[in-house]
């Protein structure tokens, strides 16, 4: 187990696994499916083999420059934009997960009766492909959602407990005691929209007693995130509302700052106005040089 704040209870990460989305390798004979990049998206689109199957999807054809309009007017705070795939064919299914690639932002979110939504941002920021899949292992859901970050993220957090009594410190515990009441106080306080409180462990003494009754205390929850941006930073909700685990890893996945943040979905897994324009453009280039 990873030292730092937040580690999942045992078997917890075996029920509810990062499963990263995207293209189907087997579908086509493309190897790019894991850490696609934009490079590698536009690189197959420039085969003769993703020219055959564009001129097999006109519906993918069509659904690009509503994603580009889409982009152009996103803002950040406002509600997501949905983009269902349920009526696509396998080919569309293909193309449209080589169009998106996978980008650096990925999330399992565990919701009741055990559907989980797996999630990838595409290689456009605040392009995100979303599935639901049931307990049986069966697709429920598939869709295409222009947003900051998705509402099956912001939507599971809320379904978090508040933090009201707080239960007795440990023997040897220091300073969570009046952690704890922090953490209750400013969560409670917090209101959609505005800035976060960060809490950061190296700079607030704290023994094993105090980290165990924390952890112990806040809970699980039900959102784990993973950004692979400059380096690695993985984000889990806890079963406190508002309260959230982001920790940051070296390259020899060592965390090198452990944080609590209390407030809405960590800005480092959200996407920002420059970002959806920035998108737009890129995807708006891919539409006219290979759709048209």
């Amino acid at each position: 187990m990873k030292a730092g704040f937040w580690v999942a209870p045992e078997g917890a990460e075996d029920g509810v696994s990062m499963v990263p989305i995207g293209v189907d390798a087997t579908a086509s004979g493309f190897a790019g499916r894991s850490g696609l990049t934009g490079a590698g998206t536009i690189s197959f689109l420039a085969t003769a083999s993703a020219e055959e199957l564009i001129g097999r999807c006109p519906q993918v054809a069509g659904l690009l420059p509503e994603l580009v309009a889409a982009l152009e007017t996103q803002e950040a705070h406002a509600p997501s934009r949905l983009f269902d795939l349920s009526g696509y064919g396998v080919d569309d299914l293909e193309l449209i997960g080589q169009v998106l690639g996978e980008g650096e932002v990925s999330a399992t979110v565990a919701l009741p009766d055990g559907v989980v939504a797996q999630i990838q941002e595409s290689v456009m920021a605040g392009l995100w492909r979303v599935r639901f899949v049931g307990a049986s292992g069966k697709l429920a859901a598939d869709y295409v959602e222009v947003a900051s970050v998705p509402a099956a993220i912001e939507r599971a957090a809320q379904m978090t407990q508040t933090l009201d009594e707080l239960p007795p410190s440990p023997e040897g515990a220091m300073n969570v005691a009046s952690l704890l009441a922090e953490i209750r106080d400013r969560a409670a306080a917090h209101r959609p929209g505005a800035a976060s409180h960060t809490i950061t462990f190296s700079l607030f003494p704290m023994s094993e007693a105090d980290m165990d009754h924390l952890q112990t205390t806040l809970g699980a929850g039900p959102v784990q995130m993973l950004s692979r941006g400059y380096g690695t930073c993985r984000i889990v909700a806890t079963g406190t509302r508002n309260v959230w685990s982001v920790q940051y890893f070296n390259a020899m996945d060592t965390i090198v700052l452990d944080t609590l943040e209390i407030g809405d979905v960590p800005v480092t897994a959200r996407a920002a106005v420059e970002d959806f324009r920035d998108s737009a453009e890129r995807l708006k280039e891919i539409e006219e040089a290979y759709f048209r």
